[in-house]
């Protein structure tokens, strides 16, 4: 049978869903606590609790010192009763000696309480921060337990969370015992145990809802690109598919809209826009404006000023682009990084005939669009009178805004490569060394340097660059005038800079790849149509020395295989005269990009005549493939 400390250890661990060990360690270190407090023992000295998980027996070893006579029985002991505890004990050593007082279990029990509820109470705490720090980032299912102005506390089981007010959705009301989804936002430790931080309007709630409630997400098929919200209004979701077949869209929205409806009821009625993401810009930027029409898209990457888009939509669709408060194109901003500026067609038309009018780089245009011209300023007209414009019309004003606006963008990319080359030539010009030297080592005065540090200059080579390309910067700082500009110049030109090396750019070999054509085994010969070419018999090659063999009785049947294996080595491949100037000209490739030549049938053949005992030159005539004509030895 149990004892009555096993049945109590074993309910302790249970309720607080800890382990025995960290049970096991605070009831010891509990049981230390208490004999220190009993017998008012120092800091310094080792103390240990041993507790018998069965039977709750505790013994406590303090550490003494080794002494004669014994003066204080709570530091020292004697030599005879440490080396019961340890044979090697000497005097003047310590010793862990068993101290338990008689009545220990008793005071123990009165003193050790508070002490062991506080370990446990900070052991519940370590295991519930350990629990939710894992779940950081994920959504978690709660119940409302108590709503005030400032924040709603939500049951999360064994630990308690805060949903502050301004991570709730606007409009949307609580009452308690009500089961939501939030966003575990942030967990940190505090003194009185974990603080648990919850959202409903972070955008990765809406991403961990649409994983739940697509499959197609959580398989891999489908992937989320980006996320805009504005929580209680409108979110903007970009999907793409990883696999071909597969739509995003209507995965996302499910059969009649029943996995997006089920999100959308669950986020207080906040609309959903699943848009399909595109690698082009003007084509994501036009999708992401949806539902509103677009006619046109025109983008502008500055380097100062970032990444700008001029939207041109229909005068019908300019407040359903913009948006309630601008919600639709802030949206759309957020989630495609650029800055988006919504214009109405009307607006832009006239905003282009203008340009065309006034501006002189646009002359040639102009010229091109004479005709156009008066055709707009009239539909125009009828617009600002409110007359029906009709469809054909509108064709008229998108084409026609579209040839200026594309035309200004050609004309904005030409200056800025213009530019750029300009720039790369100054800063060639430019020692490299001064783009790594301080000004303050170039021998400025310190008030030039304060007046140029106000303007983000720390380097030389950026006020050099900056003197050559736009002087007005520099002067038109605050403290800096002519004598200023005089200063800067001539100092920072005269300073001689420390030699930078530029690493040299490593230019990869070229590949020549040479294409080698195989001919196959038996090829047949080129009949070529021309008259026939005279083609001299290569001369036989000298014969290697030998070494001296032993000799060998020569017969006519031996000397016969001897010729026929000599005439195999000495065929010559035919070619024309025309064949072989032309590799004569050609540069000779290395023998890894060389062309395999075809092969074709000997032109002339060597061969053994046993009645003469001489070698015969037979040369193929081009009329026929078997006719052989003999020539002389």
């Amino acid at each position: 049978m149990k004892s009555e400390f096993a049945l109590a250890f074993n309910e302790i661990t249970e309720r607080f869903g800890l382990p025995r060990e960290t049970v096991m360690e605070a009831l010891t270190a509990a049981m230390a606590s208490a004999y220190r407090r009993a017998v008012n023992a120092s800091a310094a000295q080792q103390v240990e609790a041993r507790i018998d998980p069965e039977t709750g027996d505790v013994r406590v070893f303090a550490e003494k010192e080794i002494v004669d006579s014994v003066e204080n029985p709570e530091t020292e002991t004697t030599l005879k009763a440490a080396r019961e505890v340890d044979p090697e004990a000497e005097l003047g050593g310590m010793v862990l000696v068993d101290s338990t007082p008689e009545d220990f279990g008793r005071v123990a029990a009165q003193t050790a309480k508070q002490v062991i509820l506080q370990r446990l109470r900070e052991a519940e705490r370590d295991a519930q921060y350990e629990e939710f720090i894992e779940r950081e980032g994920d959504m978690v299912h709660g119940t409302v337990h108590s709503i005030t102005p400032q924040a709603v506390t939500v049951g999360l089981g064994r630990a308690e969370a805060l949903l502050p007010r301004n991570q709730q959705i606007p409009g949307e009301q609580f009452r308690v015992r009500d089961r939501i989804r939030v966003y575990v936002l942030e967990v940190r430790k505090s003194s009185r145990g974990p603080v648990i931080v919850v959202s409903r309007t972070h955008p990765f709630m809406l991403r961990r809802l649409l994983e739940m409630e697509v499959p197609e997400i959580s398989q891999g098929l489908v992937e989320i690109k980006g996320i805009a919200r504005e929580a209680g209004r409108r979110a903007k979701v970009a999907v793409a598919a990883l696999r071909e077949g597969v739509d995003p869209v209507g995965a996302c929205v499910g059969l009649r809209g029943v996995r997006i409806q089920s999100i959308v009821r669950d986020l207080n009625d906040e609309k959903i826009d699943v848009i399909e993401w595109n690698p082009d810009s003007a084509t994501f930027i036009l999708k992401a404006l949806s539902p509103a029409r677009v006619s046109g898209v025109y983008l502008d990457e500055d380097p100062e000023r970032g990444k700008t888009a001029l939207v041109v939509v229909p005068e019908d669709q300019l407040s359903l682009a913009i948006g309630r408060a601008g919600v639709n194109a802030r949206l759309a901003a957020r989630l495609t990084g650029w800055r988006i500026d919504i214009k109405s067609l009307p607006e832009a038309a006239s905003e282009s005939i203008h340009r065309l009018s006034t501006e002189a780089s646009f002359a040639e245009l102009a010229q091109r669009e004479a005709e156009t011209v008066p055709m707009i300023e009239a539909i125009l007209a009828k617009k600002a009178e409110s007359r029906p414009v009709t469809p054909e019309e509108y064709q008229v004003l998108t084409a026609f805004n579209d040839r200026v606006q594309k035309a200004v963008m050609e004309r904005r990319d030409a200056v800025r490569q213009a530019e750029r080359q300009v720039l790369e030539e100054i800063r060639a010009g430019i020692p490299a060394g001064a783009y790594e030297t301080e000004l303050a080592a170039t021998g400025l005065s310190e008030r030039i340097l304060n007046l140029l540090a106000t303007g983000g200059f720390t380097h030389a080579g950026p006020v050099l660059e900056t003197l050559k390309v736009d002087e007005d910067s520099i002067l038109g700082l605050d403290g800096i005038g002519p004598k200023s500009m005089e200063e800067i110049r001539q100092t920072l030109t005269t300073f001689e800079y420390p030699e930078v090396e530029v690493p040299a750019e490593v230019v990869e070999p070229e590949v020549v790849e040479v294409e080698v054509e195989a001919a196959p085994a038996e090829a047949e010969p080129e009949v070529v149509p021309e008259p026939e070419a005279v083609i001299e018999a290569a001369p036989e090659p000298a014969p290697e020395p030998e070494a001296e063999e032993a000799a060998v009785e020569i017969t006519p049947e031996v000397l016969e295989k001897t010729f026929e294996a000599i005439a195999k080595e000495l065929v010559v491949e035919g070619v024309d005269e025309e064949e072989e100037d032309k590799e004569e000209k050609e540069v000779e490739l290395p023998v890894a990009h060389r062309k395999k030549k075809k092969t074709k049938k000997p032109a002339k053949l060597m061969e053994y005549d046993p009645l003469t005992g001489e070698m015969v030159v037979r040369r193929r005539h081009k009329r026929g493939e078997d006719m052989w004509e003999e020539e002389a030895p």
